[in-house]
């Protein structure tokens, strides 16, 4: 089977980065409107209760199937699925961050949203790091 293909989820792909913060400083960007806007799109609101609608500025739409305050949230995105978790580090200092979206098209989309992941995880960055 190719990379990024599973016989469950299809075509997925997972982008992480550990950053130099806690996760409550984390988690408080990824959960306010500004963090929603970076990784899910602009202008899409969460109510953190599962099976709660979203609609970005973009016409995507979706529900929420998953909210674990502190931990992890998972959406619907379209046709996808899409989670952003958090997994502190031992001594509390740092925590990674990581995407992931399932239920991908084809390998072509899988390198696009690595693409859209990574650039994510650099906008979160620069948004932590100017606080």
């Amino acid at each position: 089977m190719p990379t990024g293909l599973t016989q469950d989820a299809g075509w997925q792909i997972g982008v992480s980065r550990t950053l130099p913060y806690p996760a409550a400083i984390v988690w408080d960007f990824i959960s306010s409107p500004e963090g929603i806007g970076l990784w899910l799109g602009p202008g899409a609101a969460l109510t953190p209760e599962r099976g709660a609608p979203y609609r970005t500025d973009e016409g995507v739409t979706g529900e929420v199937r998953g909210y674990r305050p502190a931990d992890r949230i998972r959406v619907t995105h379209g046709t996808t699925t899409v989670q952003v978790a958090l997994a502190p580090a031992a001594d509390g200092t740092r925590t990674m961050l990581r995407f992931h979206q399932e239920h991908l098209a084809d390998a072509e989309e899988r390198e696009r949203r690595r693409a859209h992941w990574q650039q994510v995880v650099d906008q979160v960055a620069i948004a932590l790091d100017e606080r």
